[in-house]
């Protein structure tokens, strides 16, 4: 299937490894010219130096930088549109699960695991969606996580915090569908990949990750970057261009909540 995105620009927020580095591969496969973003300036550089290898003819612009600091994400937005014209979809890929699991998070907990996983995500949509209704097109996808859907071991604050994001995208999607920008969600549920969470966590317990994945995921196996990737880019595609306000669960089937 043509998902008809070459030519399009893609805005990959956190993209210099994991999941984001898998979702800024998939649209330069398509075609796309891609903005990278990531924390660490010597990790981002050489992410943007092996898709360069991989894509010689597309345009990568990588921009280093904290997204929880507003000013920073509305300066890095605006280069961004600078430079490409216009931006035609934003993937707000921002937010940890290294936070504290404890049942009384006290109020620095709480300030924390909302300035990642929620503040720093709308630092970066706020100056999009004032580019992209005044365009009267455009494509906002948050990455959330099966956390925000269930009560799963995860930090309470994280899953809280994903919980509000997913909230806020709803709303979002009602209150600029009419400007032409649509607004969804991917959760992933166990995603692989190297250096990541579930890696640690198979290195030092593999028995456990193993009775985890054999009991809790129907599909018996961890995700991969790459598949949550493709949900995204299927978002991002005319081929979704009638849908809003959606969640889109990339999971194995763990989730258990019925739709």
């Amino acid at each position: 299937m043509d998902l008809e995105l070459r030519g399009t620009t893609a805005f990959v927020a956190g993209s210099s490894r994991g999941i984001g580095l898998a979702i800024a591969r998939a649209f330069l496969q398509e075609g796309a010219s891609v903005v990278l973003t990531g924390r660490q300036e010597d990790t981002l550089s050489e992410a943007a130096d092996r898709l360069a290898l991989e894509f010689p003819d597309r345009d990568i612009l990588p921009l280093a930088g904290n997204l929880i600091e507003p000013e920073l994400a509305r300066a890095r937005w605006a280069t961004a549109w600078k430079r490409f014209g216009a931006i035609d979809t934003l993937v707000a890929n921002v937010g940890t699960e290294n936070l504290r699991n404890v049942p009384d998070p006290n109020p620095e907990d709480w300030a924390l695991a909302l300035a990642l996983n929620l503040h720093a995500s709308m630092n970066i949509v706020r100056p999009a969606l004032a580019s992209m209704t005044e365009r009267g097109s455009g494509s906002i996808i948050f990455i959330s996580s099966i956390a925000g859907l269930e009560a799963l071991d995860a930090p309470m604050t994280y899953g809280a915090a994903k919980a509000a994001l997913g909230s806020a995208a709803k709303a979002l999607s009602r209150l600029v569908g009419a400007k032409g920008v649509r607004v969804n969600v991917v959760a992933p549920g166990n995603i692989f990949h190297k250096d990541g969470l579930w890696d640690r966590k198979r290195t030092e317990n593999p028995e456990a990750v193993a009775r985890m994945l054999e009991t809790e995921v129907p599909l018996r196996r961890f995700g991969t970057p790459e598949e949550v990737a493709d949900a995204v880019l299927f978002l991002a595609s005319r081929r979704a261009s009638f849908i809003t306000g959606a969640c889109l669960v990339v999971d194995g089937g763990q989730t258990r909540s019925s739709f």
